[in-house]
């Protein structure tokens, strides 16, 4: 049995006694989308994977830094910081290439919180809003691209150089570049292998421009399988890069002199019994069905309110300007790269709608979730789209309730107030993530930066 043939308890018992492995490594995804994890005893594995894991609550209530939140109410000091349950998940079960064992490779599995912890859980979340489609009778699919810089750094090295004067992987603009990926074809091939043994393989894989950036695809799939694939795709790049000697940074914005770094998602619908694709109706204007129109009008509406969690961080914003192939606007178009909403016509295999605006730097559970929660909804009210968007959306004035929160406070705050996004996602999560995104531009308020220093420290 190989490690993506497990789907039950059982699969899971039988290959750790198969390998005779000592110990096996689980983890969980923070609020951030960051995996937080350990290595488990065989025996505690085997016992955990039949009764649960107790994980100290204390992974959802601090941030990125282990900087505890003052604000929420699920978890901290008045709470003490208690256990809360998690369920290992027999089917994430994956190889571990770069830890060999005596027996075969080190085993990885996902876990995900329940109980009380599920209401604020990032996977439990996206799991309910996919229960959701299947009780529509859809089955999702999705397939999300990745953008990220390599730099010749280290850990220890970017912190010396407080993250200034950074050297990049390969120097100048050289999008989908031959030269570069042939030169360092090694490095490619270990990273397509990587993938491929991981189970999250890559469909397309090409510099971007800008130094030393890359675009990654991966390949389609069942929505929730794909979910798990990008958080482990985003950790296990920087795993392979430090191994290398390099860095790689998922972060939206890393310099104003280059573009941003997105994380675009592609989704489609099929009819759960008969797995018609539903977006693909070829007797109308682009192929597109009356289901995928309404689909595209709940994700364009409720983006404005949905935006932080498509946009996550402080820095998210940094890249949401005018020219950077980053949408300002809550759009669409068809085969239009300017909108945040990118209608995809073609057969009734590839017909389906991307969604331009999320950053690389998005939890993949969080993202996925806005946008298929919000898609559902329009299918559910049968919304129609605002009209489509023709030429350079960059250049064209749209009506207010069309524009996008500008910073993370903005977002947190249209997020707190949307009625959608707590029938949706539940008022336990709405409160406690508006209050972690809060939190996050606290921190970013309380320093003073580059670009403020060199403005006004002399003239002012």
């Amino acid at each position: 049995m190989q490690a993506r043939d497990v789907k039950t308890v059982a699969d899971a018992i039988a290959l750790v006694e198969a390998r005779q492995l000592t110990h096996v490594k689980i983890a969980v995804s923070d609020i951030d989308g960051i995996l937080r994890g350990k290595y488990l005893s065989r025996e505690k594995f085997l016992s955990t994977l039949k009764s649960g894991l107790s994980f100290c609550n204390v992974v959802l209530g601090w941030d990125s830094q282990d900087q505890l939140y003052d604000n929420v109410a699920y978890t901290g000091w008045h709470t003490a910081y208690p256990d809360a349950q998690v369920r290992l998940l027999p089917e994430t079960c994956r190889d571990l290439p770069m830890e060999p064992c005596k027996g075969g490779d080190m085993l990885f599995f996902l876990g995900e919180f329940t109980g009380d912890a599920a209401a604020i859980c990032p996977r439990a979340l996206f799991r309910r809003v996919l229960d959701k489609a299947a009780a529509m009778d859809f089955d999702v699919y999705a397939a999300l691209e990745y953008e990220f810089f390599l730099f010749r750094e280290t850990p220890e090295s970017v912190r010396a150089k407080d993250y200034r004067n950074l050297q990049p992987w390969t120097p100048g603009y050289f999008g989908y570049s031959v030269l570069r990926s042939s030169v360092h074809a090694e490095f490619y091939r270990e990273l397509m292998e990587l993938c491929e043994r991981m189970d999250m393989s890559i469909e397309g894989l090409h510099t971007e421009t800008g130094p030393g950036v890359l675009e990654a695809a991966l390949a389609v799939d069942e929505a929730g399988a794909m979910a798990d694939k990008a958080l482990l795709f985003k950790t296990f790049v920087k795993v392979l890069a430090q191994r290398h000697g390099l860095m790689a940074t998922f972060m939206a914005k890393w310099s104003h002199e280059y573009p941003g770094q997105s994380g675009h998602i592609h989704l489609s619908l099929r009819g759960k019994n008969d797995q018609r694709a539903v977006f693909h109706d070829a007797k109308q204007p682009f192929g597109m069905s009356q289901t995928q129109r309404h689909f595209m009008a709940g994700v364009q509406r409720l983006l404005p309110e949905f935006m932080a969690l498509y946009a996550q961080t402080v820095n998210s914003y940094s890249r949401l300007v005018p020219g950077y192939w980053a949408p300002l606007d809550a759009t669409w178009g068809m085969e239009n790269r300017t909108t945040a909403l990118r209608l995809i016509p073609g057969s009734e295999k590839s017909q389906r709608v991307e969604v331009r605006i999320g950053s690389a730097d998005a939890n993949p559970y969080l993202a996925l979730a806005a946008a298929l929660g919000s898609g559902l909804a329009g299918i559910e009210h049968g919304w129609e789209p605002e009209p489509m968007v023709q030429g350079n959306a960059y250049t064209q004035k749209f009506p207010p309730h069309l524009e996008l929160p500008t910073t993370l406070w903005e977002s947190a705050q249209r997020l707190k107030k949307s009625d959608a996004a707590r029938s949706l996602f539940g008022a336990a999560f709405i409160e406690h993530y508006a209050a972690t995104r809060e939190w996050e531009e606290r921190q970013f308020r309380r320093h003073v930066t580059d670009w403020e220093l060199a403005r006004y420290f002399e003239i002012i």
